[in-house]
């Protein structure tokens, strides 16, 4: 984060402690988003849930965090991130207060959604203060490393909650969060920027129409809008729900064994962000674009994919690492999201962050819920469930080729940065 671009409003002190307090934020976010997948024995059995209520219970989130992206993206460039994250994080509160008190799967779900809506902001706000705070180099860095952070939530959200539930129970964990949300809040408000000190520092650029027409309309971000319903929205997907109950059902795995995985699989996540962060800037100077690593990384996440439906319950103890890999291949999707926002004037960079996350979260929801569904559909057939989970995979396989092969299609028209 450097303070000789004119974009950079922020000494590096104040920047760092700024991204602290935001990371902190999105920390929780992950770990709230992530939690579902290792309560998932214990939410399934105490409830009698079916594997189309646990994805639609895990979709819930998703389903609350994509219905806020669109207004969020223009009350960000209106009012700036300080304002709109705080009040949406007191909606985060009451959304994990109703969890820990929910007596029923409709009340867990409608938590669920109230947790997604109030969590919506945590990383579309700084990813817009961002675009005006920090030069272009140190976006494409902080973005990756805010999703480092997102990877240590995910991390706690397995063997360290796994540990604790025999202590205090998933209730009381609840509360616990809430009052982490609330330190959040806090730390946001003391941190950050006011929007009014720095808007009037935009770029030279002209100035685009501010509406989400120019957003939908821009054929670079319509080129990428597959890939993040199908390839980052099933990514978040896999490793926020199916990872565990695939290790569990297909490959044999005990609860305490698939956390066990689970947590690695995130390691080997924020890992993955955190080398981002440092390579990307490397690599830009070097001429490779977002566009260029997004072609030639992607495919191998396929391929994997395809091993691990294929190998099914042969895959046994390295079920683990077989989707670490997968998750892992998938990041190069991840360079997307900045890509996107230095596409666009500073004066669209909410609508167009938001947008774009609109589709990664919208794909969340659709995959989690869908892939129960198919699972639930197969075995109504009489299908054994591992053949069940297996085809339910495959289907989405299908559909992830079939949005990077419209990348590759439009790619020629893309106005990508570099």
């Amino acid at each position: 984060m450097t303070d000789s671009d004119p974009t950079c409003h922020l000494s590096r002190r104040n920047a760092v402690l700024v991204f602290a307090a935001f990371a902190f934020a999105y920390f929780l976010s992950a770990l709230i988003r992530a939690i579902t997948a290792t309560l998932s024995p214990t939410l399934t059995q105490e409830f009698a849930l079916n594997a189309q209520d646990l994805g639609l219970l895990a979709g819930g989130y998703f389903l609350g965090f994509a219905a806020t992206q669109l207004p969020l993206g223009a009350w960000l460039d209106r009012h700036g991130p300080k304002k709109v994250i705080v009040y949406f994080l007191l909606v985060a509160v009451l959304g994990c207060v109703a969890f820990s008190m929910a007596d029923s799967f409709s009340g867990l779900l409608l938590a669920r959604f109230l947790s997604g809506v109030g969590l919506s902001a945590c990383l579309m706000a700084p990813l817009t203060g961002y675009r005006r705070w920090f030069a272009a180099s140190a976006q494409m860095r902080a973005n990756s490393w805010m999703l480092m952070t997102g990877s240590f939530g995910m991390v706690a959200s397995t063997l360290p909650v796994q540990w604790l539930m025999p202590l205090v129970g998933w209730r009381v964990l609840f509360w616990g969060l809430a009052a982490l949300v609330l330190l959040a809040m806090f730390l946001i408000a003391w941190q950050a920027p006011h929007w009014q000190n720095v808007v009037a520092h935009t770029d030279a650029r002209p100035a685009a129409k501010p509406g989400y027409g120019a957003v939908w309309r821009h054929p670079y971000f319509r080129s990428m809008a597959p890939m993040a319903f199908f390839i980052y929205g099933g990514m978040v997907a896999m490793q926020t729900l199916w990872v565990t109950p695939w290790m569990i059902r297909v490959a044999g795995f005990s609860p305490l064994q698939a956390a066990v995985g689970l947590f690695w699989l995130n390691v080997a996540m924020l890992t993955s962000f955190w080398a981002w962060g440092m390579v990307y800037p490397w690599l830009a100077r070097r001429g490779h674009t977002a566009d260029r690593l997004i072609s030639y990384g992607l495919p191998l996440s396929f391929v994997v994919l395809a091993l691990i439906i294929a190998a099914g319950p042969g895959v046994g103890g390295w079920a683990a690492a077989a989707w670490a890999l997968y998750c892992v291949s998938c990041t190069f999707i991840s360079l997307a999201q900045p890509a996107v926002a230095m596409a666009f004037p500073p004066n669209l960079a909410g609508r167009a962050l938001s947008s774009y996350n609109l589709l990664i979260f919208s794909g969340v929801f659709v995959v989690q819920w869908g892939i129960g569904l198919a699972i639930d559909g197969f075995r109504a057939l009489g299908w054994q469930e591992v053949s069940a989970f297996q085809m339910a995979m495959t289907i989405y396989l299908l559909f992830t080729v079939a949005a990077y092969a419209y990348f590759l299609t439009t790619k020629s028209h893309n106005q990508a940065p570099a």
